[in-house]
């Protein structure tokens, strides 16, 4: 087997293998004498067909299987040859026989980066200390009020905020009537923001069947790729009006709230309880996440174009999945792959480049997964989805499911562990006496 590596770019490596006649022709002579023993070709005895009209007949068919068998069986041998050390799947070209008889394939890989591991211990990260108000307990409160209201039709004034409407309406944008902007006897919780707070606004004042046009500005970074930083003109016409019923405050409240509780006090301490564990979680996520970008400045290296635009694919796709809930798709939502690609490409590049800093920590400090990680992270999918250790582990029976869950695991641990090891500062306008 000869091969020759030559280098396209910074970490894409060409490399061509041949494989020599005496390797090549006893593998096609093997393939075409089974055909031989199994195909049926009118007027010839089963196992009698010339072997000339079986590489006539089958020749495109048995050097394709044969080819994808040569390259399965030398490749790995080659890149270890060579030293070379890829991180995907190869890029495959140049396939040939040639005639002299041997074989030629082209294997384009990208390799991993050699870098220098910068600062990774003790580096200061602000983090914020965590509390809950008075205030945010009541504004939960109220929250479960709303929702727990009785609503009441209302004939007699007009919408106000906090009243559940119902509406036709019409979005036309330069003139043109938006497809995907309409709906009829739609539910609109005004104030709540869920329609957008302009929209809301332009409500409060209508009455019962009357008809109105509204102009909106959507924001640049609204959540609907179809009205972001567009001014919609919407036609709208109230059908219905109904205004909350709202419960007082009190201890029957809290028990219909959840059998849980049998006072108000329990409520709150309830509400207390999980506000402070969510925002607990939130305070840790924004800590790791400027962990992690003080740890990305200290580390400048090329990065495989092909893990990223990997990256940069699964990126788009869950932009496709969020769309489809609603029933869109990129292009109804006036949205391109190339226009996604350009926007994701600094993160894409963030995260491969962040996933090979950990990688080199764990590879550092001895960090890797073991059976009680596994286990571990087994069990936290069946609390998730209320299913037995056993039944979760059926979905991880394949290597190609096992790796991305152990990969997933393994970053966890790192990040873990880099948390342990930083110097936690006080953010910037924190109490003292909070941190203490």
């Amino acid at each position: 087997m000869e091969v020759r590596v030559e280098e396209i770019s910074g970490l894409t490596r060409k490399i061509t293998v041949t494989l020599p006649a005496e390797v090549v022709q006893p593998k096609l002579s093997e393939a075409y004498e089974k055909l031989r023993k199994d195909v049926k070709i009118k007027g010839f005895r089963k196992g009698k067909v010339p072997m000339s009209l079986i590489v006539k007949s089958y020749k495109p068919q048995v050097e394709t299987e044969v080819g994808e068998k040569l390259v399965q069986d030398t490749y790995f041998d080659a890149i270890e040859k060579e030293g070379v050390n890829p991180v995907v799947h190869p890029e495959l070209s140049g396939v040939n026989y040639n005639e002299d008889g041997s074989f030629t394939y082209i294997a384009n890989v990208d390799t991993k980066p050699d870098f220098e591991l910068g600062t990774y211990k003790g580096v200061e990260v602000e983090k914020e200390p965590v509390t809950v108000s008075e205030e945010e307990i009541e504004a939960e409160l109220k929250q479960m009020q709303k929702n727990l209201a009785v609503l009441r039709a209302v004939d007699d004034r007009p919408i106000a905020e906090g009243d559940v409407v119902v509406v036709d309406f019409q979005g036309f944008h330069k003139g043109n009537a938006m497809k995907q902007v309409k709906n009829e006897d739609y539910s609109v919780d005004v104030g709540s923001g869920r329609m957008g707070r302009e929209f809301e606004e332009k409500l409060v004042g209508m009455k019962k069947g009357e008809e109105a046009t509204h102009t909106v500005n959507f924001p640049e970074k609204h959540p609907n790729p179809l009205l972001a930083g567009k001014e919609v003109e919407f036609r709208i016409k109230v059908k219905d009006i109904k205004e909350r019923v709202l419960a007082d405050f009190n201890d029957d409240f809290a028990k219909d709230v959840s059998k849980d509780f049998n006072t108000l006090d329990e409520l709150k301490e309830s509400i207390r309880a999980r506000c402070q564990k969510d925002k607990e979680q939130a305070a840790e996520g924004a800590f790791t996440d400027r962990l992690m970008q003080k740890i990305l400045d200290g580390h400048d290296f090329e990065v495989p174009h092909r893990l990223v635009a990997f990256e940069i694919d699964q990126m788009i796709k869950q932009t496709e999945q969020t769309l489809m809930k609603s029933g869109l798709s990129l292009e109804a939502a006036g949205l391109s792959r190339e226009e996604l690609a350009k926007q994701n490409l600094e993160m894409a590049t963030k995260r491969v480049r962040g996933d090979f800093i950990l990688k080199k920590i764990a590879e550092v400090e001895g960090i890797k997964v073991n059976d009680e990680d596994l286990e571990r992270g087994f069990k936290r999918i069946g609390d998730q989805y209320n299913m037995t250790v056993d039944k979760v582990k059926e979905f991880f029976q394949s290597r190609d499911d096992l790796l991305p869950f152990m990969n997933e695991l393994l970053n966890e641990k790192i990040l873990h562990f880099l948390r342990e090891e930083a110097a936690i500062v006080p953010a910037a306008g924190a109490d003292p006496a909070q941190e203490a």
